[in-house]
């Protein structure tokens, strides 16, 4: 996936580990049937030494280019592409999702000249799906829906990104040449230099909630073994050390423990991207409790999504961004588009930052002990062709409760 700058860990070291930064058990995967639970021991020091957290609360940065950023959430639709023939819709998507650019940089096109009112934005962040939008397309037809990275869509907003020398936060479904046949749902940071500066693939589905369908999108928990194997621990929950910020961004919703992994290692901005379901509440409380700002940015309203009704997901309380106190500083004010701004004081911010104090010691006797119900490694062996035969698959992996 292009993570560069990591030691690739041996098998043996990947085995003796138990989790990032060696907090949390996991489950031992199999190939089929029924998953037995195994309690890893502790990790020996190689297989944890390049996980970039310090033990005194300190983390890496890079010199700010300024004291203080503008950052805007850009709640757009949601349009799927035929997963037949997605060319045209794939074009569609992209043209408005560089307009969307253009208007959250007070930039138009108005009887054939450019003309610009607004102020220039440092960060842009747009949800999961801006490009692609979201069907239960079936594995061959997701693949055909999937985009490259670099490619012709990274490519056309990192112009954008060039021009106006920002950040722009998109995500997307991509292939990968590290995972032959493997759809990747992937957190793309294009950077002012036109380039993608970070690729953050998401890090687990919640697994068992959707009844007789189950996403079989490739995430980090999926694959972990090969992972780690390829990349190294410390690209598990990797951070964007870039000149307005520390940046991690995700599309996983209900994963306190990911957000507090994230601001342990320096993230200093959360960008939360989850489609189909508000991410306002949970951004308030992820900045509370982590000290750090954080970005919920969800869908409008979206006519003409295939299967949906326009109104799905674009309701209780929008998008929005919150400072580390969980204040709102920014937020929509109903279900249509919107673009949300807001000026965060990144330079003091960091002045007096200091990450969660967590009492490992406290919490670690639960976490060795717990074993969750899906093991780690479900798609090592194994790719379901669609939803609902991953739900049979995953189903099958269940650990025996005795």
């Amino acid at each position: 996936m292009a993570i560069h700058g990591h030691r690739p860990l041996s098998r043996r070291e990947v085995l003796r580990a138990t989790g990032v930064a060696g907090v949390t058990g996991f489950l031992a995967g199999t190939t089929g049937g029924v998953s037995e639970a195994w309690q890893a021991p502790a990790p020996k020091a190689a297989a944890t030494a390049d996980v970039s957290v310090s033990a005194d609360g300190s983390y890496a940065t890079v010199p700010l280019r300024q004291t203080a950023i503008t950052v805007s959430a850009v709640q757009s639709r949601v349009r799927a592409v035929d997963g037949r023939n997605p060319a045209p819709r794939l074009k569609e998507n992209l043209a408005h999702v560089l307009e969307l650019i253009d208007d959250a940089q007070g930039v138009a096109e108005a009887w054939g000249q450019e003309r610009q009112w607004g102020s220039a934005q440092d960060l842009l962040c747009f949800h999961e799906f801006p490009i692609q939008g979201w069907n239960p397309w079936t594995r061959k037809e997701v693949l055909r829906v999937a985009i490259d990275l670099p490619g012709a869509e990274s490519e056309a907003i990192g112009l954008k990104a060039r021009k106006y020398n920002c950040y722009i936060a998109f995500g997307c479904y991509a292939r990968d040449k590290d995972w032959p046949d493997h759809v990747m749902s992937i957190s793309t940071i294009v950077g002012p230099s036109g380039q993608i500066v970070s690729k953050q693939l998401k890090a687990r589905n919640m697994l068992g909630v959707f009844g007789d369908f189950s996403l079989f999108g490739t995430t980090v928990y999926d694959v972990l073994d090969r992972y780690v194997e390829l990349y190294g621990w410390d690209a598990v929950i990797p951070v964007a050390r870039t000149d307005i910020g520390n940046i991690c961004m995700t599309p996983v919703g209900n994963e306190p423990d990911l957000y507090r992994c994230m601001a342990l290692k320096g993230a200093e901005i959360i960008i939360r991207t989850v489609t189909g379901s508000t991410n306002a509440a949970d951004a308030a409380d992820t900045a509370r409790v982590n000290n750090v700002y954080c970005v919920g940015v969800g869908n409008s309203v979206s006519p003409d999504n295939i299967g949906f009704t326009e109104s799905a997901g674009a309701a209780d309380g929008g998008t929005v961004i919150c400072d580390p106190r969980g204040r709102p500083l920014a937020q929509s004010e109903n279900h249509h588009e919107a673009i949300v701004t807001t000026r965060i004081p990144i330079g003091e911010f960091r002045k007096g930052r200091a990450v969660p104090e967590v009492p490992v010691a406290l919490f670690l006797p639960v976490f060795q002990k717990y074993a969750p119900r899906y093991a780690p490694n479900a798609y090592k062996d194994f790719l379901p062709t669609d939803l609902k035969d991953a739900a049979r698959y995953l189903r099958s992996r269940i650990k025996a409760v005795k």
